[in-house]
């Protein structure tokens, strides 16, 4: 059988049902690779459990982290904040042989392929605001006024940046270059937690919390970077869309109250490239 590039993100794996739908993901050939576009959960530990065992079953699998990973969790003894909880994230995926967007983007060689799939990690700017709202500070209290407030407002730390869009314009910048630096030759799968353009948040019932699903930097990264797919997750909206032509792929799981009323869940794992014809 072909190989093929899955990807899932929003486990949320600290809801017992989800958990298991994560332990029974399995790829369908020896060499298939997983993209795991975050958010698999919020305690180090569990994180750490399902990638590892994730990266037992797959080829290859590749992770990009949201924004629940990132979360100082009062239930998680590693009391890591910001940068320093990233990177260790970094180095635990390292230790299990899962790539981050701090390693050499891979090419995948499979049938659609050579492909470089690039983990990214551009987090957010607030720049996707509420209409009508000029600044962040008007958008937040927009959303504060209609009770709409990400739990990242108190669990996100920005450490050692001053705020956190501070810190994704420092991501930003850097992943830039790292993309541009790719082989003009090589199409890409763009894998990030937050979506890249704006649209997918415009069908959001709370539209106040778009301010908190990525930023306007991110544009054209599609169509700069020469992308066959985008892949995301955050928005717990699982569908595809097409932008400037570009497949759009959002795969979360997403919590149990919200797969439970779709009528093919549970089904989070999305063929990306190759596979059968």
């Amino acid at each position: 059988m072909p190989t093929s590039l899955f990807a899932v993100s929003d486990l949320h794996v600290a809801y017992e049902e989800n958990r298991r739908i994560a332990d029974a993901l399995v790829p369908e050939s020896d060499d298939d690779w997983l993209l795991v576009a975050g958010d698999v959960g919020e305690k180090f530990a569990d994180i750490e459990a399902v990638l590892r065992g994730l990266r037992d079953r797959f080829h290859r699998v590749v992770w990009a982290p949201g924004n629940h990973e990132l979360w100082t969790h009062p239930g998680d003894p590693v009391r890591l904040r910001g940068v320093a909880r990233y990177d260790a994230l970094v180095r635990m995926c390292r230790d299990l042989g899962v790539l981050t967007p701090e390693d050499d983007y891979p090419v995948w060689p499979g049938p659609d392929g050579p492909v470089v799939v690039a983990p990214l990690f551009p987090l957010y700017d607030y720049s996707f605001r509420v209409a009508g709202a000029a600044t962040k500070e008007q958008s937040l209290e927009l959303a504060y006024a209609a009770g709409v407030v990400c739990t990242d407002e108190s669990l996100l730390h920005p450490d050692p940046y001053p705020n956190r869009e501070s810190w994704c314009w420092a991501r930003v910048a850097a992943t830039e270059t790292r993309l541009a630096a790719i082989d003009p030759a090589l199409p890409t799968v763009l894998v990030s937690h937050w979506p890249l353009v704006r649209q997918p948040t415009d069908v959001l019932w709370y539209p106040e919390f778009a301010q908190w699903c990525g930023t306007e930097l991110t544009a054209d990264w599609h169509t700069r970077f020469r992308a066959v797919a985008a892949v995301y997750g955050h928005l717990h909206i699982p569908r595809s869309t097409t932008y400037d032509g570009v497949p759009f792929e959002e795969v979360s799981l997403g919590y149990p109250r919200e797969w439970k009323q779709r009528p093919d869940s549970p089904a989070p794992m999305r063929r990306i490239l190759g596979g059968p014809r």
